[in-house]
C-alpha cells in the first residue's frame, strides 16, 4: 500500500481542513457516501481541484487509521511546525501580551490533541514542543483537536528549557506546575507576557525545565486520586489566566 504523509480522518476535521484553506493532497471518500456533510466536502473539494477518489468500503477500512472515519479520508503533506519567533508575532500582530502553552513531553496524542482545542478557544498564540519522547503532531491529534490544530501555531524543538530561556529574553513569565508547590494557581497573576508549562502524564515537569521557571503553581486536590490528567490541568490553568486577563 501507498506510503501517505498524513491523514486527517473524520467529516469535521477534513471540513476543518478544507475550510481552513491548507493544502490537501487528495480525498478518498466511501464509493456511495454521499450524503449530508459528505455532499459538502466533494463542493468545497471541487471548487479547489482537490482530486477525489471514490473506493469500497474494505479498502476505506484498510486505509484508515480510525474506526470511525465517517466515510472520508483527506490526505495531507507534513505538519508544517513554525519558529519561537513566529509565535511571538502573532501576539505583535494581534496587539497582545504573548500567551503561550510549553508541552514538557505530553506522549498520548489525545492529550496533545484536547489540548491544541483547549488553547485555541483561550486565544493562545502558539505551543512548543519537544522533538523527542513526546507526540508529535498527527491524524488522532488532529481529529481529537477538533480541527483546532489547523488554527494554531505549533514550534517542534529540540531542547524545552532552551525554548523556556528564549521566551524570557522575550519578556515572558513562565510559570510552571507542580503538586509540591505551594501556591494555588489562582493566588498567582497571570497576566503579562506568560508562558505556562505542562509536564508529562506521569512525571510532570522534568527537574530541568522546573528550574527554568519563574514560578510554579498547583492545583488543589481533594479526592484520592492525587493527579489530573494533563489535558484537564491544561483547562483549569489557561482559564484563570484567560480570567485575570479579561478583568485587567
Amino acid at each position: 500500500m501507498e506510503k501517505f504523509d498524513d491523514q486527517i480522518e473524520g467529516r469535521n476535521s477534513v471540513l476543518e481542513l478544507l475550510e481552513s484553506g491548507k493544502d490537501v493532497n487528495k480525498i478518498f471518500v466511501t464509493r456511495g457516501e454521499k450524503h449530508g456533510s459528505i455532499n459538502k466536502i466533494l463542493a468545497i473539494a471541487k471548487e479547489r481541484k482537490i482530486i477525489v477518489v471514490e473506493k469500497d468500503k474494505r479498502q476505506m477500512n484498510e486505509m484508515a487509521q480510525q474506526e470511525n472515519y465517517q466515510g472520508v479520508i483527506a490526505i495531507v503533506p507534513p505538519f508544517e511546525y513554525i519558529e519561537i519567533e513566529d509565535i511571538l508575532n502573532t501576539a505583535k500582530e494581534r496587539n497582545e501580551d504573548p500567551f503561550v502553552l510549553i508541552l514538557d513531553g505530553i506522549e498520548d496524542p489525545h492529550n496533545l490533541g484536547s489540548i491544541i482545542r483547549t488553547a485555541e478557544t483561550a486565544g493562545i498564540h502558539g505551543i512548543i514542543i519537544p522533538k523527542r519522547r513526546a507526540a508529535a503532531v498527527n491524524s488522532t491529534v488532529n481529529k481529537t483537536s477538533a480541527g483546532a490544530v489547523e488554527h494554531m501555531k505549533i514550534a517542534r524543538v529540540t531542547n524545552i528549557s532552551d525554548a523556556i530561556e528564549e521566551l524570557k529574553q522575550a519578556g515572558l513569565w513562565i510559570c510552571g506546575t507542580d503538586i509540591n508547590t505551594n501556591k494555588y494557581y489562582y493566588n498567582q497573576d497571570l497576566t503579562g507576557p506568560l508562558g505556562i508549562v505542562i509536564g508529562n502524564e506521569g512525571k510532570g515537569i522534568g527537574e530541568k525545565v522546573k528550574k527554568n521557571c519563574d514560578f510554579l503553581v498547583k492545583i488543589p486536590m481533594k479526592g484520592k486520586v492525587t493527579s489530573l490528567n494533563a489535558a484537564v490541568s491544561t483547562g483549569i490553568i489557561v482559564y484563570e489566566a484567560v480570567k485575570q486577563r479579561i478583568k485587567k
